[in-house]
């Protein structure tokens, strides 16, 4: 299925199966057990061991009823194709509420008008709006595809106006590395609330002070759109070789208080001593967690790279409950 470049209606000449798809705001209410909801990230993998990988994070998560999952987006050839694959497969074959990446990178208007379609067919409609990162280096100079759009704010726009939709978009707790300041962040964080997106999620973080600050900057800047649900990110570390890939995901160093709690873990020798690691990266997730919970987060939103044990024992220390795997219908 694709879009015209014109009007955005499904060329194909059949309605994209998206009726009656819950929203994720309409998720984040409280649990049978008395949490507030949760959700999880996965990312495209890249060969079949991976999705191999996937499927079993997928299905463990799944019996612990998570408010929604997202799939990252992987652009390009093959990862691409892989990405919208087992996205679809998501949405059909689990009883997950499945959230959808969709960036502007390295795409004209009309291959995004197309992506959407795709996932529409698939019977999703929650979308993560997007303008990402540039490839290879996240940090490097962002270009506009000629044939594109330019701003996180116009493909909201863009897919607000294709069809019934419910998107979501990305906050900076700390502000977006290329926004000049943190109120420039803010203003520009409710445009696209005002543009049509119904949420955020946020980057990762480690200082829950940063987050109650993002709050109180969009309330103070838009009181309407201050009211929309600001789901926080987080990610147990295990590993001090994780610490690094948190460091890119999140774009900020961990503090360095934390930072010394997993060096003294670790010791003189953080392979023999992972364990010790492990375990202080949990707690530190957990504090995270439960501070967030105490500060009336609507939602913890956790990246699991394809696994999930980490994740479920932060949640069962926060009082999370797992029960058997619903059934199909």
């Amino acid at each position: 299925m694709s879009f015209d470049n014109v009007g955005g209606r499904p060329t194909s000449g059949r309605t994209p199966r998206v009726s009656g798809t819950p929203s994720v705001v309409g998720q984040l209410v409280k649990r049978a057990d008395g949490t507030i909801p949760f959700s999880v990230e996965f990312n495209p993998p890249r060969d079949e061991a991976a999705e191999a990988r996937l499927w079993r994070a997928a299905r463990e998560f799944e019996r612990m009823h998570p408010a929604f999952v997202s799939m990252t987006y992987g652009a390009g050839g093959s990862t691409r194709d892989r990405t919208a694959r087992v996205t679809g497969q998501l949405a059909r074959e689990t009883t997950l509420l499945t959230v959808a990446h969709l960036t502007a990178v390295e795409h004209s208007v009309a291959e995004l008008r197309s992506i959407v379609g795709t996932y529409a067919d698939a019977g999703i409609r929650n979308l993560l709006v997007l303008r990402g990162d540039p490839p290879g280096d996240p940090l490097g100079e962002w270009r506009r595809h000629p044939e594109g759009v330019e701003y996180a704010e116009e493909l909201v726009r863009m897919v607000c106006g294709l069809g019934d939709f419910h998107v979501g978009v990305a906050s900076f707790p700390q502000g977006h590395h290329r926004s000049p300041d943190l109120d420039h962040d803010t203003a520009y964080l409710c445009a696209k609330l005002r543009a049509g997106a119904e949420y955020s999620i946020t980057q990762m973080f480690f200082d829950v002070e940063h987050y109650l600050r993002l709050r109180d900057r969009v309330a103070a800047c838009d009181p309407v759109e201050g009211a929309k649900p600001i789901i926080p990110e987080l990610m147990p570390i295990t590993s001090l070789r994780t610490v690094q890939r948190a460091e890119e995901l999140s774009g900020r160093p961990v503090p360095r208080r934390l930072m010394e709690r997993l060096e003294r873990a670790a010791g003189n020798d953080p392979e023999a001593n992972r364990a010790a690691v492990r375990e202080v990266g949990i707690e530190i997730a957990t504090e995270i967690g439960r501070r967030l919970i105490e500060e009336g987060a609507p939602c913890l939103h956790f990246i699991t790279l394809n696994f999930a044990k980490a994740t479920t024992e932060v949640l069962t220390n926060l009082g999370y409950t797992v029960t058997a795997a619903p059934a199909r219908a």
